[in-house]
């Protein structure tokens, strides 16, 4: 089990480094084919950190979601995204936005990381890596840095794919502002 974990971490170190730039939906994305935009984002149901225990997109129709993939838990990286998010939180809270973070870490790992971090948010057990398949944001054994921004109907507005944790919060916000007015 630590040879796994010491594997994934290098693992998102590198993919780190290869996608700290943001790219546009256009891009090949590594990871798979993305979801198509204007159309229904791809329906799940998780286990979570929060709550009932499990989470489905359904759940949050009527409000907008921030739907993003991380690599792990308690990795620097995600740890600066998810703070970020927290940092925020108060903004997205406002606007009726829900945050939802996955990745392929359990349920347990989540409450840990949220505990330490101090996150308001559910964070969604994808351990199977069906839920980062659909979205096109798997690379084997963990998630990719991918966001999707998921309008009150269902439908997926914007893809990021290979965003930078530091400002990637305020880029979203950014978006969300200007497809706020345009829908």
């Amino acid at each position: 089990m630590k040879r796994r974990t010491c594997i994934k971490f290098l693992l998102t170190i590198c993919l780190s480094l290869l996608t700290f730039g943001s790219f546009s939906p256009t891009a090949l994305a590594l990871g798979g084919p993305q979801p198509s935009l204007d159309e229904l984002a791809p329906e799940f149901t998780l286990p979570t950190n929060v709550g009932d225990g499990m989470i489905s997109l359904s759940d949050y129709r009527g409000q907008w979601v921030v739907l993003y993939f991380y690599p792990q838990d308690f990795t620097s990286g995600c740890t600066i995204e998810a703070r970020r998010f927290q940092q925020d939180f108060p903004k997205y809270q406002e606007k009726n936005i829900q945050i939802l973070g996955v990745s392929v870490d359990d349920v347990d790992s989540h409450r840990e990381f949220c505990d330490a971090e101090g996150l308001k948010f559910p964070l969604l057990a994808d351990t199977d890596g069906s839920v980062s398949k659909a979205y096109g944001s798997w690379l084997g054994i963990s998630s990719l840095r991918h966001t999707y921004l998921i309008d009150p109907d269902g439908v997926l507005r914007k893809i990021f794919l290979g965003v930078n944790p530091n400002r990637h919060s305020q880029e979203v916000l950014t978006s969300l502002e200007k497809l706020k007015i345009k829908t």
